[in-house]
């Protein structure tokens, strides 16, 4: 990937199978300057990536169109203010023209209006409205329900297919009723067989040509781009039938109609693909509720007034009001006010957090109790939600390594139904003798046992069973304050055998107070003399001990030094000079290092890292003079998660830059056997390094910043993150609510899923298996077999639903 690559999701229409996918994938990457294209069946879209300078997004949108599918387009109507003339109005179209995701714009200044074309996945209207905004013209507001353009598009297409069904109902009901008359003879003497037989036919043609036009043209864009998908199957089927009735219909042939044949296989197919459709669009329904969780309106303080804006138009620096009972529009930090804050929605965690000055409060949030102002600091794509959902929306679209499997059956899936098709015919037309009083001929045995063959296989059911498990279990995760960045990380957290935690922030809570303050040399130096002389050297610190200490004289009112030099030494602590003075605050080790005698505090060190405090030793020109003990408390679930992760069957391990004593001591207070002590930060990737040389799978818990290079190394990343910070980029899962807990969720959601995908493949590949053998055996006759496809799908989708409900 370039420097210069672009990331696009695009919302595909028109895909129905494995093979579809593979045809948008294959032509999308025929075009010059495309890096990746990875197409999601479930979802319908299709993530790429791309040179801006080689390519543009209209290039991309052409080859889409060109393979024979479409693009999901949204359209406003936007009444615009302040069109002075035709000029005004041609500027303004130029401008929005301009704008990445607007495919079309058209600007009438009689009737001031806008009628725009654009991709919902790439643009949104209140992005549209802010550029009519900064041109100069005004956007007359519309209802935010136009927002979600997408679903508009995807629930026409609904409408589409279902008008369909019914077309198709009405005529092959009677159809079917006719036939099954005509077959018993209860229509004898009530009308002519060579009438029925043409009313048959007139009721058979509007469903083969008008109901069935979608899998002709399907199959035809398919065989155009040099693959088969099931389109063609379904086509072939069908027309096979069809066309075979019209032969006897004419007296051309002897023999049977099959116009009933023809109609009820193109109409269960609908029913399948119509319900499978519905089902599809549940398996987003996570998604749907994260957008839905978005306030339509904020009150903002400006110059002192207090105005009602939308959402899209608060700016960072705003000074929103919330009062109780309402939601928080965006991201901020609370300037004045007390409240308790639901972050339920976000975070998955059902105790409200009490807030104050100071505090960060996460758009989408409840506020329950008080009125609150805060500055707001993240806006519209930047705020927490946005993130989250975009990073659901990257993990659903992306593919599942398992998934690899079924791609490559489905590339060769239809060709080889064909043949076998093909050779179903042949066999018995050619091989297999006419049992004695067959009322029926070879020919039409042989063809009826084909049209089985083709219509009873399913490569629909293959596609779709890792996306839409995948899509279901990432949106529940979601839910519950988990987010997986891909598919491959979901995948690989439910093979976890070792999960390595870090200590500070992870098990513990990562905020340490200064617990004891001892002067070794209380004749020249008191207890407020070693806090003074350790937070003036501590001051331009940021590691969790160093502010702890600063935090402590700072409550105390205690003044400190200016420092003439700074330097922070890692995992030993800090040297620092002022009034020609050298001061060193840090372990052993760092006085070790400057052949600084410790022996005599050696027992009182001892006995603080035996409690799980960490003393940090003051030296004042080569002299220690004291010691401040700093302890960090352990998380209140940090216990009860370990054991839960140690009851998965999992090996935990624990990592910390501390000394092995206060290490032991955490490690026993949760649980944990095996410390790895006094670790630099440059350190714990290679710990985990040689984890994995064993041939172990590697999960590391760590706060996603300071164990950045330890969380890339492991075979998957967890990062305890906070409700604001959930795009860490060296993470492949964010537990999003900070604590341990998330860990054992994340781990059983995975495990979960995919014996859910497995479940899925295994009823594709089974189904195929044992049903194309038996319809070639002439044990299905095509209606039962185009019953029995219908279902292989809405099975695979429903079986993925129940994902929705699972307790973790």
């Amino acid at each position: 990937m370039t420097d210069h690559t672009k990331h696009l999701t695009l919302p595909i229409t028109g895909m129905t199978c494995a093979n579809c996918v593979a045809t948008v994938e294959r032509n999308i990457k025929k075009l010059d300057g495309v890096d990746s294209a990875v197409v999601n069946l479930s979802s319908e879209r299709a993530a790429v990536e791309f040179n801006p300078e080689k390519l543009s997004l209209i290039d991309v949108v052409k080859k889409v169109e060109s393979a024979g599918y479409g693009i999901a387009v949204g359209e406003a109507e936007i009444l615009i203010k302040r069109l002075a003339d035709s000029n005004d109005a041609t500027r303004l179209e130029n401008s929005l023209s301009q704008l990445e995701g607007v495919l079309e714009v058209n600007i009438s200044y009689t009737t001031e209006k806008a009628k725009i074309k654009y991709i919902p996945t790439i643009i949104n209207q209140s992005e549209i409205r802010k550029r009519i905004k900064d041109v100069g013209f005004d956007p007359v507001e519309i209802g935010l329900d136009a927002e979600d353009a997408e679903a508009k598009a995807r629930e026409h297409e609904l409408k589409k297919q279902r008008n369909l069904l019914i077309t198709g109902l009405v005529f092959t009901l009677p159809l079917f009723i006719i036939s099954m008359s005509n077959d018993f003879n209860l229509l004898d003497g009530i009308l002519s067989r060579n009438l029925i037989n043409w009313i048959m036919f007139v009721l058979a043609t509007p469903v083969q040509f008008y109901v069935g036009w979608q899998y002709y043209l399907g199959a035809y864009k398919s065989l155009r781009n040099g693959s088969a998908n099931m389109d063609v199957l379904i086509a072939m089927g069908s027309s096979v039938a069809y066309v075979y009735s019209i032969f006897v219909l004419i007296g051309m042939i002897p023999g049977h109609l099959f116009f009933e044949t023809s109609a009820v296989i193109i109409t269960l197919i609908r029913i399948g693909k119509y319900l499978e459709a519905r089902a599809k669009g549940r398996t987003s329904s996570a998604i749907k509720k994260l957008m839905n969780l978005r306030p339509r309106k904020a009150r903002v303080e400006r110059d002192g007034t207090e105005l009602e804006v939308t959402i899209d138009e608060v700016k960072v620096g705003d000074i929103v009001i919330v009062k109780p009972g309402e939601k928080i529009p965006v991201d901020g930090v609370v300037v004045s006010g007390k409240s308790v804050i639901d972050e339920s929605m976000i975070t998955g965690e059902s105790i409200p957090v009490e807030k104050g000055v100071g505090d960060q409060v996460v758009g989408a949030t409840m506020n329950r109790q008080g009125l609150i102002r805060f500055e707001a600091t993240k806006v519209g794509k930047e705020t927490a939600l946005a993130q989250i959902i975009r990073l659901v929306e990257e993990a659903q679209g992306s593919k599942a390594p398992i998934q690899a499997i079924a791609d490559k059956v489905s590339a060769i899936f239809v060709p080889v139904v064909i043949a076998l098709a093909v050779i179903t015919f042949l066999v018995w037309y050619f091989l297999i003798p006419l049992p004695a009083g067959s009322d029926t001929t070879t020919f039409t045995r042989a063809l009826i046992n084909m049209v089985a063959v083709l219509v009873i296989a399913c490569p629909c059911a293959m596609g779709l069973a890792t996306p839409t498990a995948v899509m279901v279990g990432t949106g529940r995760a979601a839910e519950s304050g988990i987010l997986f960045r891909t598919s491959e990380s979901l995948e690989t957290a439910g093979n976890t055998e070792i999960i390595v935690f870090d200590k500070t922030g992870t098990i513990t809570k990562g905020h340490p107070e200064v617990s004891e303050i001892i002067s070794f040399d209380e004749s020249n130096y008191s207890k407020s003399d070693v806090l003074a002389i350790a937070a003036s050297g501590e001051k331009g610190s940021e590691h969790p001990i160093g502010e702890a200490i600063w935090a402590e004289a700072t409550r105390q009112g205690i003044e400190t030094n200016e420092l003439d030099a700074f330097k922070a030494i890692p995992g030993m602590g800090i040297e620092a000079s002022f009034n020609g003075n050298k001061l060193r605050v840090g372990n052993t080790r760092l006085m070790n290092e400057f052949n600084i005698d410790t022996s005599n505090v050696h027992e009182i060190i001892q006995k603080f890292q035996q409690a799980a405090e960490t003393p940090m030793l003051v030296a004042m020109n080569n002299e220690l003079i004291g010691c401040i003990v700093v302890s960090d408390t352990i998380k209140e679930n940090s216990k009860a998660a370990i054991s839960a992760i140690k009851k998965l069957g999992l090996n935990t391990v624990m990592l910390t830059g501390d000394n092995q004593k206060t290490g032991m001591a955490i490690a026993d207070q949760v649980g944990i056997k095996e410390v790895k002590a006094e670790i630099l930060p440059e350190g714990k990737s290679s710990e985990i390094k040689k984890l994995q040389e064993n041939g172990k799978i590697v999960a590391m818990v760590g706060d996603g910043i300071n164990d950045a290079p330890a969380l890339a190394q492991a075979n998957v990343g967890i990062a305890i993150g906070t409700g604001t910070d959930v795009a860490i980029a060296a993470a492949a899962v964010t537990i999003i609510r900070g604590d341990l807990d998330g860990v054992q969720q994340a781990i059983k959601l995975s495990r979960k899923t995919m014996k859910t995908i497995k479940e899925n493949l295994f009823w594709a590949f089974i189904y195929n298996i044992l049903l194309i053998p038996a319809a070639a055996m002439g044990f299905l006759n095509p209606m039962l077999a185009a019953g029995a496809m219908a279902f292989s799908s809405i099975f695979v989708v429903s079986n993925s639903l129940r994902l929705k409900n699972m307790k973790i």
